[in-house]
């Protein structure tokens, strides 16, 4: 399997100072938001627009509301604070800006993005080749993209099984034999899980997301007893999230009869780890890290 380019990433800053957060939507800019701060370091935070949550600011030592397509100003309101590292971690919604005119306004892209798109991002826009393009223009701003994971590396997946309840032989039967299909999808950069049972896939990741995928799953499977198997994109650049789980992916996977959950050992963050691996043994899903070395 062919591995993309190795993206070298700065070491983070030591405590003190200062590093900027770069935010989206959802729950995943505050816990790193807490991790940056349980870690000593103050926080400045460029909220986009229309997309962070209203928990975020009084988290950070400084907040501002950016636009999503002014990406040319992101490195320069840091600096101004005298930020050299940044993280960037959230999901975008584009529906609330599709449906809004005015908010719309908030949003039209300056001659940096509009640069950048003309000359690069018409022709890919993929999530990797987005990622480039902000980061390169931070760096012309003097600010470096740390691995969005440095403040929450605890959170991250670990290999064995976590989970009280064990995986049945069928259920190892069937991830061993999904791996390495995986680990094609993954460096194919088709989606990043699939659900097997009895050595069948049942079904594979698309654009749908995770989610959407275990519902699918679970309707084409006729009975319950089946697993999902979840990883990195190969050489997933981690200047970016990383993907993700959390309680309501265990309690969706037990819903649609699925049984175990395969994930790639230190590539999958797991939101509110220990309540999410309470919640899966209490709904008798296995939950088990597998070593990278087998994707």
């Amino acid at each position: 399997m062919t591995s993309a380019a190795l993206t070298i990433l700065p070491d983070p800053p030591p405590p003190g100072t200062p590093v900027g957060l770069i935010a989206g939507g959802g729950r995943l800019p505050m816990i790193v938001a807490q991790g940056l701060r349980d870690s000593g370091h103050p926080i400045h935070c460029l909220g986009l627009a229309d997309q962070y949550d209203a928990l975020l600011p009084p988290m950070c030592a400084s907040f501002q509301q950016v636009g999503l397509l002014r990406v040319g100003s992101w490195g320069r309101k840091l600096r101004t604070l005298g930020v050299h590292h940044a993280i960037m971690v959230g999901r975008v919604d584009k529906a609330k800006l599709m449906f809004d005119p005015l908010k719309l306004v908030k949003h039209l892209p300056d001659l940096t993005t509009l640069v950048g798109w003309y000359k690069e991002l018409r022709h890919d826009r993929r999530s990797h080749v987005l990622l480039g393009f902000v980061a390169r223009q931070l760096e012309l701003s003097g600010v470096q993209l740390l691995d969005s994971t440095t403040p929450i590396a605890d959170t991250l997946g670990h290999p064995g099984v976590m989970t009280s309840r064990q995986p049945t032989p069928e259920e190892r039967a069937d991830y061993e034999f999904a791996w390495p299909l995986l680990g094609e999808l993954l460096r194919l950069d088709i989606g990043q899980a699939l659900a097997v049972r009895d050595r069948d896939v049942i079904a594979v990741e698309g654009i749908e997301g995770t989610d959407r995928m275990i519902e699918r799953a679970g309707g084409l499977s006729r009975r319950s007893g089946w697993t999902l198997c979840k990883g990195a994109r190969s050489g997933h650049d981690r200047r970016s999230d990383v993907p993700t789980i959390g309680i309501q992916t265990v309690e969706n996977l037990a819903a649609a009869g699925g049984t175990c959950l395969a994930l790639a050992a230190g590539s999958v963050l797991m939101l509110d780890k220990v309540q999410t691996l309470e919640a899966a043994d209490q709904l008798g899903v296995a939950i088990v890290g597998v070593p990278m070395a087998r994707a």
